[in-house]
């Protein structure tokens, strides 16, 4: 009996890789700065970082200012909560994982203003 169990476990074993590795249904082929990531820096910076409240001396507000912090390393640094960098948003959650990745292609695509 105990023989008949052990032949049926190798059958078993769960390896379909699409089932293993589910595609989160983040979408970062069509990034632009003004439909995806200017919208997610007014929502979660801006409060903080605009031309008026400059905490910290950053402003994020516009594309040029933006685009500073992209090419420098430090937004990807305080939005990944990277060692060295101060984590952002302070006091919130970091920025859900597909928002990070759409930041990230944003960035490696030369942050451009599209």
């Amino acid at each position: 009996m105990a023989i008949v169990w052990l032949a049926a476990l190798p059958g078993c074993y769960y390896d379909v890789e699409e089932e293993l590795y589910v595609n989160t249904g983040c979408d970062t082929l069509q990034v632009s700065y003004a439909a995806v990531i200017a919208p997610v820096i007014e929502d979660n910076c801006l409060n903080c970082h605009n031309a008026a409240a400059n905490f910290g001396n950053v402003t994020l507000e516009g594309h040029s200012n933006l685009k500073t912090y992209a090419d420098n390393g430090q937004l990807l640094g305080v939005i990944r909560h990277e060692s060295g960098f101060p984590a952002m948003p302070q006091g919130a959650p970091q920025l859900v994982e597909c928002t990070i990745e759409k930041i990230e292609k944003w960035v490696s695509d030369g942050a451009p203003d599209n």
